[in-house]
């Protein structure tokens, strides 16, 4: 990187007017851009300890973990610690009735008690390099966005390829700040990952959906993995002669207990945010996003909820999909009180109206950049009918009717067999890939339950969704059916094979394209994915025109407001937020503390409710007292809060201290700060984490799985 584009990098990245405990930071630029306001307030740490390409550093004990969560290395072992919430699935995948490890959680005795993970797999980040110069050398703002796009994506595989060549690494080039930067990232990956502990869901789930995305907390949301790579420390897939992984770095463990103001650092991966998003992208997700999703999710949750009450069976089956799905309900709802109570889209519309301001007093600014607010309303205006119908069919068909989304796994074997003269090679390997899919996915399937959902989905479908957006077979319902959609579902679940696992195993020992072609639940799926993608194909083109417009929008607004701390969006790179520990004041009369513990656990105590109910061993070790040395006194602290930045993906991550030990694993956001994807509140803002030390007390004193302490380095 040249003097002169540091310059301009460094330039970009303080474009923002910010708290200083604001921002999902790159980690690679730490030392330039935040380094001293860390150390003003306690940072022990050096830029090189945090992030180093030649020597171990900070980085290299986080990880993508599983591709959505974040974990951390915590022994020379391999032993890494995430959220029971990331853990879920593969926690519920070795759960059976008899053996209910969701319930009365998993503890491995010894090493070859560990459990495999197929798919599972771990990231470890080599290195971040600044490639703008090379990905935007020939692009310009007279070109099409479609050629811009096209421009960029041949320097990426070519810098991908380079980065890659002749090694074990996986690299991602990502855009930053709507494509006025590109960063390539380096990893490496591991894919033998085995499950060592869990607590059961009454510690790791506490407080379940209701307490969710709230403060005060008291949930012990962490679980235990240990990562193996062949003998020769290479990546490797699951053998039994693999070995446990000898990483970089790990983080040393602190005893110390959390005071009010104590400095944090997390570092993990967040997910996605758009804190730049202009006043009409927040109203679309006000008036579609979120009232779709609240509706369409809240439905599908109730009948799932009353069948997994039903039976303990379905109840492990659905368990973690409940989860996932609830999460971003919640999520919505809050996130709408937020928009409306923190009035953000008239906020944003100031910012326009300042914008506007600005342009217009130059002639040149006003030329560069006149058009991009009215075209952005435009784009937002046209596609509100079509971008609610794609909307209602992710949220009601895709992420709620399981054997139609099973059924487009198929559209590839479907594909090959049409062909006239079909590859026996390429056939058979669908077959094998769709062999294990359907284990799988029978494993945690039912029947009835998806007939339940089904029919709620297709009968929403038919009065919420207006004609011209609706899959084809929608007239059929009303024609043939007397637009009663529940005889529709009882027919084609009666003659499809996708929900009958024996019937489609026997399809897949000699598939045929005839019976595929007529299986209705697959003429379901292709009819709905047809529709889609048609809708897609011209919601991608009015992207491209919102993604343009702005880009130029954030690069206006870095103009005129030159030397401001700026730190891009969140894309799911590694990033780096510090704060503090402290409490907040959510409304009018109310104060929270920064901690809690134990006691809480037993006030909420609800013995009639799976979400709160405790463990009779975790109720005698309270009434014992018997806390040392996770506790000097007769308090244990459960979980805490901090004021660091963080958002979805962040889930897993470490909670630092100032010399870098572990305090903490990030676990949730609060409900008063589900604006924080758009829009970051000081006042708000928080960070729940479980303390360190409940963790080990559980692993200690409720597990007794000792032995796994032996491989922690502790830290008074």
């Amino acid at each position: 990187m040249t003097k002169k584009h540091l310059f301009f990098l460094v330039l970009w990245l303080y474009s923002w007017n910010l708290m200083a405990d604001e921002g999902m930071w790159l980690i690679s630029l730490t030392k330039d851009l935040i380094y001293n306001d860390m150390k003003k307030m306690g940072l022990r740490l050096t830029p090189e300890q945090i992030y180093s390409v030649n020597h171990s550093s900070v980085k290299d004990a986080v990880v993508i973990f599983n591709g959505y969560c974040t974990g951390e290395m915590v022994s020379p072992e391999g032993l890494l610690f995430t959220n029971h919430h990331c853990g879920m699935d593969a926690i519920q995948s070795h759960s059976t009735v008899e053996h209910d490890y969701l319930k009365e959680g998993f503890w491995a005795a010894s090493r070859k008690d560990e459990l495999p993970n197929p798919g599972m797999f771990v990231s470890f980040l080599v290195r971040i390099e600044d490639v703008s110069p090379r990905v935007l050398s020939h692009v310009n703002d007279t070109m099409k966005e479609s050629e811009r796009r096209a421009h960029v994506a041949a320097a990426i595989d070519e810098i991908i390829r380079e980065a890659t060549d002749s090694t074990f690494y996986n690299a991602e080039v990502k855009a930053m700040d709507e494509g006025n930067a590109y960063f390539l990232f380096v990893y490496e990956t591991y894919k033998d990952i085995r499950l060592v502990g869990a607590p059961p869901q009454s510690i790791g789930k506490f407080g379940g959906e209701t307490d969710n995305w709230m403060w005060p907390r008291h949930t012990g949301d962490f679980s235990i993995f240990r990562v193996y790579c062949s003998p020769d420390g290479k990546p490797a897939e699951y053998s039994p002669e693999n070995v446990p992984l000898k990483p970089r770095h790990f983080f040393p463990i602190s005893m110390k207990s959390i005071r009010e103001g104590d400095f944090t650092m997390v570092i993990g991966y967040p997910g996605t945010t758009d804190r730049y998003a202009t006043s009409y992208a927040i109203k679309e997700l006000a008036e579609v996003v979120h009232p779709i999703r609240i509706n369409v999710r809240g439905l599908r949750q109730s009948i799932l909820m009353e069948e997994m009450q039903k039976d303990e069976k379905i109840r492990i089956q659905y368990a973690s999909k409940y989860a996932r799905s609830s999460n971003y309900w919640k999520y919505s709802i809050g996130q709408m009180k937020g928009i409306r109570q923190q009035q953000l889209i008239e906020k944003k519309q100031q910012e326009e109206q300042q914008f506007a301001r600005w342009y217009n007093a130059d002639s040149a600014r006003k030329a560069k950049y006149g058009n991009v607010l009215p075209t952005l309303d435009r784009a937002f205006s046209s596609r509100k009918e079509l971008y609610s119908a794609l909307m209602f069919l992710s949220e009601a068909v895709f992420r709620s009717i399981e054997s139609i989304n099973f059924a487009l796994s198929f559209n590839d074997l479907y594909e090959e067999l049409s062909k006239k003269n079909p590859d026996p090679e390429n056939v058979n390997g669908e077959i094998q890939y769709l062999k294990k899919s359907a284990g799988q996915f029978f494993k945690n399937y039912n029947r009835h339950v998806d007939m339940r959902v089904a029919k709620a989905m297709f009968s929403a479908m038919m009065t919420q969704m207006k004609d011209p957006f609706r899959p084809s077979y929608c007239s059929f319902i009303e024609k043939k059916y007397h637009a009663n959609p529940n005889k529709f579902v009882n027919e084609i679940y009666k003659q499809s094979m996708f929900c009958d696992s024996q019937r489609l195993m026997t399809f897949l020992e000699n598939p045929s394209l005839k019976i595929l072609k007529k299986d209705k639940i697959f003429q379901v799926a292709m009819a709905t994915h047809e529709k889609y993608t048609s809708m897609q194909r011209e919601n991608n083109m009015i992207n491209l025109i919102i993604s343009g417009e702005k880009r130029k929008y954030i690069r206006g607004r870095q103009e005129m407001e030159p030397g401001k701390k700026y730190y891009p969006d969140a894309n799911f790179t590694m990033r780096l937020s510090y704060g503090k520990t402290g409490g907040y004041r959510p409304a009018d009369g109310v104060k929270y503390d920064y901690v809690t513990t134990l006691t809480g656990v037993m006030e909420k105590e609800n013995p009639l409710t799976e979400e709160f109910y405790v463990p009779g061993k975790l109720k005698d070790l309270y009434r014992q007292k018997d806390f040392y040395p996770y506790s000097k006194d007769s308090v244990l602290t459960v979980c805490f809060i901090s004021d660091n930045d963080i958002t979805g993906g962040n889930s897993g991550s470490p909670v630092l201290n100032a010399e870098g030990e572990l305090t903490g694993i990030a676990f949730d956001g609060n409900w008063e700060s589900m604006t924080v994807d758009i829009h970051y509140h000081p006042q708000l803002q928080k960070c729940i984490s479980v303390d360190i030390r409940y963790v080990l007390f559980i692993i200690d004193k409720y597990a007794e799985a000792r032995y796994l302490l032996n491989e922690l380095t502790l830290k008074e």
